[in-house]
Parts: C-alpha cells; sequence; structure tokens
C-alpha cells in the first residue's frame, strides 16, 4: 500500500476523495475521537484516541498539501515564450504571513488558516465558525468579541491574544498556548457544563471568563 493510499484509509475515505471530502471526514472523525469523549479513567482508551488523533491530523495534513500541489500543477498556464526586452511576471506565491493584518468583522468561516501567522491581527468581531486554524500562530491578536463556534485551534498559538466577550462554545484549543490570553467574558459554557475542548491546554496566566487569573 502506498503512502497516499495509507493516508485515504486512515481518514475512511476512497483514494481521489475531493479536499472538501478530506476536511469533513477530518472533521467527522476528530469529533468521533477527541480524548474528552472518552472516560478519563480509561487510559487505554485515551491513549488509542491520542494515537488516532495524531494520525488523522497527519493525514489530512499530508492530503491537503498533496491535493495543494496537484491543483497549481494541473491548473497552472501554459508557459508564455518571453519577448525580446520583455519581463515576464510570476505571479505572487500565497503569503502565509498575515500579521497584523486587519480582518475585523470579516467572514472567514469554513476556511483553512492552518499554520498561518496571524500574530496581532485584528479579528474582532470576525466569524470564525468552523475555521481550520491547526497550530495558527495568533499571538497578540485581537479576537474579541470574535465567533469562534466549532473553530478547530489544535496547537495554537495564542499567548497575550484579547479573546474578550469570544464565542468558544464548540472551539477545539486542545494543546492550544494560552498563557497571558484574556478571556474575560468570553462564552465557554452552558449552564455549569464546559463547551470548550482544553486538552493539554497551556492557561498560565490567562484571565479567565469569569475575571480570576489561572494559576
Amino acid at each position: 500500500m502506498s503512502d497516499l493510499e495509507h493516508y485515504y484509509r486512515i481518514l475512511e475515505l476512497e483514494p481521489g476523495a475531493t479536499l472538501e471530502e478530506v476536511n469533513q471526514a477530518y472533521k467527522d472523525l476528530v469529533f468521533v475521537w477527541h480524548p474528552d469523549r472518552i472516560p478519563k479513567d480509561n487510559l487505554r482508551l485515551q491513549q488509542k484516541a491520542q494515537d488516532k488523533l495524531k494520525a488523522i491530523n497527519e493525514a489530512r495534513e499530508k492530503l491537503r498539501s498533496l491535493k495543494t500541489k496537484h491543483q497549481t500543477t494541473h491548473h497552472s498556464p501554459p508557459p508564455q515564450q518571453e519577448k525580446p526586452s520583455q519581463t515576464i511576471q510570476k505571479p505572487p506565491k500565497q503569503n502565509s504571513d498575515l500579521s497584523g493584518k486587519d480582518y475585523s468583522r470579516a467572514n472567514l468561516s469554513n476556511k483553512d488558516l492552518s499554520g498561518r501567522n496571524l500574530s496581532y491581527a485584528n479579528l474582532s468581531g470576525a466569524n470564525l465558525s468552523d475555521t481550520f486554524m491547526h497550530k495558527v500562530n495568533l499571538r497578540g491578536a485581537n479576537l474579541s468579541e470574535a465567533n469562534l463556534f466549532r473553530a478547530n485551534l489544535l496547537l495554537a498559538d495564542l499567548r497575550e491574544a484579547n479573546l474578550r466577550a469570544a464565542n468558544l462554545i464548540g472551539a477545539d484549543l486542545s494543546g492550544a498556548d494560552l498563557r497571558g490570553a484574556d478571556l474575560t467574558g468570553a462564552r465557554i459554557r452552558s449552564g455549569e457544563r464546559l463547551l470548550v475542548k482544553l486538552v493539554g491546554t497551556n492557561l498560565a496566566g490567562a484571565i479567565m471568563p469569569d475575571g480570576s487569573i489561572f494559576q
């Protein structure tokens, strides 16, 4: 079995599935295998869930990378013959450095921002529901009043981020770094039930929704 077939099998897909199908399969499997859904006292299943998540994340990243490369190769315009005294302009590459950009009130729902640098960006009031932000850099970013409903923020860097009054219901912050972040008034519960995934999250020095500082 090739590596490509192996990654499709991990995501329970047939070879040749579209990028949209890959993303949907990833979301479904993360929901099923997230450690928060496994009894804490069942160490065997907890370990199995962590191994599954690691494999699922790797498969999605590999397939996304291969498909993006494939699409770029097959949709590129045919090379133009250079004319004398004329310079051919190459299209700019996709920029992953979005630090300091202004996306206030922007609709970024369902976008894939994984691995992007959005440090100190202004995302206040932005719609980031169901957005993929695996390993995204949001250090110092302004996310006040942003809608992060069911956003995937696995291993995200959110140090000193402003999350005041943000909607974090259903968000996955497993392994994220929230040291010094301000979550004053952020929505993370329904009644007494915590509705944010915080497995392995670093909250040292963070201001919690009730105004207390996490020790």
